[in-house]
């Protein structure tokens, strides 16, 4: 219960992205913390509805996050090869959709926690790791950010997974895809997961 409750407020802070502003590695650990701490700020305030402090977050942190991989990675390489470009565009859409709904549903879990930021470091060869602290009354939480460098002739490092105490969000998703993949045609799950995003 409590690892589920930590997801939901993750989700409050890892959503959604444009490579405008993509990171250079000197770079990551003073934007990030700037980022979660304007995040924090945002989540303190009391006159706004939890609607428009969601739409605040997304201006905040829409950069640093490619979006696109993160749904490529959810599908799996095999179904995602299937697809046509238009099927792709698509899914990535509803799947941004997804997140995007999820982390403004669950800013009510939000209770004056902190994020400490721990370090930045090498992980799975040419990619880095921030490890960062989630400071809560009774215990705290290691998130991780996991980053890849986008660009072959410049730095471009944008999130592609997010982990808390070794669970990946991405993988999670996998999971959840594949299961229903099992039991339905993909057109059918975009289907489902359409009308899911669209439920006020």
């Amino acid at each position: 219960m409590i690892l589920k409750k930590i997801f939901k407020f993750l989700l409050i802070i890892t959503v959604t992205v444009s490579y405008a502003n993509a990171l250079k590695q000197d770079e990551i650990k003073e934007q990030m913390t700037k980022k979660i701490d304007n995040v924090l700020l945002i989540l303190e305030k009391k006159d706004l509805s939890i609607s428009q402090k969601g739409d605040e977050i997304i201006k905040v942190i829409d950069e640093v996050f490619d979006y696109e991989l993160m749904a490529r990675i959810s599908l799996g390489k095999e179904t995602w090869n299937s697809l046509s470009d238009e099927k792709q565009k698509e899914f990535v859409k509803i799947f941004e959709n997804k997140l995007k709904k999820s982390y403004i549903e669950k800013l009510e879990f939000y209770n004056d926690q902190k994020v400490k930021i721990l370090s930045l470091k090498p992980h799975n060869n040419s990619r880095l790791q921030l490890e960062t602290e989630l400071v809560g009354k009774d215990e705290n939480y290691k998130i991780n950010y996991n980053f890849y460098n986008k660009a072959k002739d410049s730095e471009q490092w944008l999130i592609y997974d997010v982990e808390l105490l070794g669970a990946s969000i991405i993988q999670t998703y996998r999971q959840q895809f594949a299961g229903l993949l099992k039991e339905k045609t993909f057109d059918e799950m975009l289907v489902l997961l359409d009308s899911s995003n669209k439920k006020q």
